[in-house]
């Protein structure tokens, strides 16, 4: 089990849709991954279209992935570059920190997490 950015056990980031690099519902890692899918956050249709401006068309499902296509609300596991690139565009979605893996501050600051922290 990974730990998040505040160095504690981190908790499930979302089961449906069924996120995470793995698809274990959680932001974990390892050095297979790439594209850092470590950042939980809420998604918002300002996010979905600037995801598919860029090519990476998030809202349509694809059955060969068994992927129903995210909407404005559902949780799912982002790449940090992809979160980094979104913040810089104003388009930024809300972060769940405690599901957030800690691997995500070799990419992004604490302070820029911290100022999208999603509080209930």
């Amino acid at each position: 089990m990974g730990i998040n950015v505040f160095g504690e056990k981190i908790i499930t980031c979302s089961n449906y849709p069924l996120t995470g690099f793995f698809r274990d519902g959680c932001c974990n890692t390892d050095k297979n991954d790439l594209g850092l899918h470590t950042v939980c956050v809420i998604i918002t249709n300002k996010f979905l279209s600037f995801s598919k401006n860029l090519g990476n068309d998030l809202s349509t499902p694809n059955r060969d992935y068994n992927f129903p296509g995210l909407k404005e609300g559902d949780k799912w596991c982002l790449c940090a570059k992809r979160w980094q690139q979104a913040l810089s565009h104003n388009c930024a979605p809300k972060v769940i920190l405690e599901a957030t893996h800690e691997k995500t501050l070799e990419i992004l600051s604490m302070k820029d997490l911290l100022e999208y922290a999603y509080t209930k």
